[in-house]
């Protein structure tokens, strides 16, 4: 089942915000994009990562969902020199026990993002 919030970024390719199959939600990677304001927030990590974790929160909402039922998250940053700033944000999102997850340095996201975060939610 396709999962869709119109408040969080339309995908730029060809892919669904989050497909639920049985009763797991994947969502896919959300960028810091603010679909209302029709920008990218690329003016530092901390406020580009609350983008993106607002984005999860939208998606999860539209699937009857919140971050307890997330078990994993990817995250994938240009810069791991900032690290601390995005698990400060990431952090506050949760309560433990917290979600499994990886964390990636890459030389470019789409868009030119700062960061990019995919999870799995299981209800």
């Amino acid at each position: 089942m396709n999962i869709e919030s119109p408040h969080a970024p339309k995908p730029i390719g060809p892919y669904s915000q989050a497909i639920k199959k049985g009763n797991t939600l994947y969502i896919s990677g959300q960028i810091p994009y603010n679909q209302e304001g029709n920008c990218l927030i690329h003016t530092d990590m901390r406020s580009a990562t609350k983008q993106v974790m607002d984005n999860i929160a939208a998606i999860l909402q539209a699937a009857d969902m919140d971050f307890s039922n997330i078990t994993f998250c990817s995250i994938f940053t240009t810069d791991m020199s900032q690290f601390a700033e995005i698990n400060a944000v990431y952090s506050s999102f949760f309560t433990p026990p917290f979600p499994a997850r990886q964390t990636i340095e890459v030389t470019a996201l789409p868009m030119n993002a700062l960061v990019e975060i995919s999870a799995i939610a299981v209800k």
